[in-house]
């Protein structure tokens, strides 16, 4: 009887076994390869999904179309290199200090983070992949400080290129035989060449003379996107041919000082602001939709080489952007400011067989930043955490039933902001004083006013304060 026992238990062991190798293996084959297309400088409205008519994105349709586009997502700050580093770390950038202590929430401090500690080295997003077992590619702009380098994280930087030759590598790279899903990154530089239409108008200062003089491709991709189609008559051209002006085309009734300083720090934003044109900041906003196409027809040929090489139910692939561009709206250009235009961006994901077709999501709060590495993690079957305020999205992309986040914090160089879920707004600009701001997007989409001394939005005010200085930053 006890030989016939001990037999039974070996007999449920080895099926228990089995059954678990069954279950690793299953896992194994089910941990998709992820492309993350990460480009700089769009806006969330500029793609024909989001019902812009002024452009047409084939390619970053077909993401929408196949997988989920969320239409509040945010970036953890507005601005190139800051926005970078949360992609790597999963933080807010200015959980780091700069060379002289100081918090990083703008470009040069955020490339000049020194070593970063062994906590957040074990924890970027290239250091759990790794433990997972995927391979690390990464290609296009950087904008990082040398610590947290794809090279220094651990990546194989396949190419340093930004445009066409940098797709047509990743590409090849998608068309190879892999034994390891691999993680790669596909760091695309448009829209950002509309950049240096006001640069170029006054560059004066040194480090924007050097700037210019580096930029000959960039120069050259901003002159063809202005250029007028040949056969239209100028006049033709501003009325049938650009986008119109923007609803919110003049400043914001009460503009904080912080803004103002913003624009007045740089020349070439200030001689936008006062002496651009209407029919100047129309071309502006053609000139920005053309780089888009452009950088849509790269995104297309990376859907093509997993399309033909049979992987389109193997690869998740994620598209999102570091920030937008103001493109005209309070008669600005450039970045970095709390405005929907520059901190709200694209964010979608296709993973055909996985994530349901044709979802929009204009409820649930995304952030890029925060968000990004514990999602990689979960597909790649590894718990991730860096800020415990990042969340898989995961569960949302598979159309999910769960409970998410009431607020999300946003960082910038000029202040931090908190956004709930119903569109309010609390913005606390810190360079010039603090100055706070109540804004609602129901009621003022385009954020030409704002609703800090409206009785009706009292508790709410108050309500926004706290949750900015408990949760978000204390």
């Amino acid at each position: 009887m006890s030989n016939y026992i001990s037999l039974l238990f070996l007999f449920l062991g080895t099926i228990s076994c089995k059954n678990e190798e069954k279950m690793l293996a299953a896992n194994e084959e089910t941990r998709p390869n992820i492309i993350y297309v990460y480009v700089d400088q769009m806006s969330a409205n500029m793609m024909s999904n989001a019902g812009n008519a002024y452009l047409k994105t084939p390619a970053l349709d077909y993401i929408a179309n196949n997988g989920i586009r969320f239409t509040r997502a945010y970036t953890t700050n507005p601005v190139c290199s800051p926005a970078r580093v949360s992609l790597m770390t999963g933080r807010f950038p200015s959980y780091f200090k700069d060379n002289k202590g100081n918090a990083v929430r703008e470009n040069r401090g955020s490339m000049k983070i020194p070593t970063v500690n062994q906590e957040v080295a074990n924890t970027t997003i290239a250091s759990y992949l790794r433990k997972a077992n995927y391979d690390l590619y990464f290609g296009g702009k950087e904008h990082l400080p040398e610590s947290l380098t794809p090279k220094a994280l651990g990546f194989n930087k396949f190419s340093d290129d930004e445009r066409g030759e940098l797709v047509n590598k990743a590409a090849d790279i998608i068309k190879e035989k892999h034994e390891n899903p691999y993680f790669m990154v596909v760091s695309l530089i448009n829209p950002h060449d509309i950049c240096y239409m006001a640069l170029r108008e006054k560059a004066t200062s040194e480090n924007d003379a050097i700037l210019l003089k580096r930029a000959k491709v960039e120069l050259a991709a901003l002159d063809e996107a202005m250029k007028i189609p040949e056969g239209i008559s100028e006049k033709e051209f501003y009325a049938n041919y650009c986008p119109p002006l923007p609803k919110n085309y003049e400043p914001q009734i009460n503009e904080p000082k912080a803004v103002k300083d913003l624009i007045n720090v740089r020349p070439f934003r200030k001689n936008a602001r006062e002496h651009f044109t209407d029919n100047d900041w129309r071309h502006h906003r053609y000139a920005y939709h053309r780089l888009t196409e452009v950088m849509d027809k790269e995104v297309q040929v990376l859907l093509d080489a997993i399309k033909n090489s049979g992987q389109e139910e193997s690869t998740l692939i994620i598209f999102s952007s570091d920030h937008g561009d103001m493109s005209s709206s309070h008669r600005m250009e450039h970045k970095s400011t709390l405005y929907e235009e520059s901190a709200n961006i694209p964010f979608m994901a296709m993973w055909k067989g996985h994530i349901p077709k044709g979802q929009v999501n204009d409820v649930d709060l995304v952030s890029n930043g925060l968000d990004l590495l514990p999602t990689m993690c979960d597909y790649a079957n590894i718990e991730g955490v860096s800020d415990t305020r990042g969340k898989s999205l995961r569960p949302l992309f598979e159309g999910e039933e769960i409970a998410w986040r009431e607020t999300l914090g946003v960082e910038s160089e000029i202040g931090k902001m908190v956004v709930d879920k119903n569109g309010l707004k609390y913005v606390r600009y810190d360079v010039d004083g603090i100055e706070e701001q109540l804004l609602n997007l129901k009621q003022d989409p385009f954020e030409t006013t704002h609703f800090t001394n409206d009785e009706e939005f009292k508790d709410d005010l108050e309500k926004l304060r706290k949750i900015y200085q408990t949760e978000w930053f204390k």
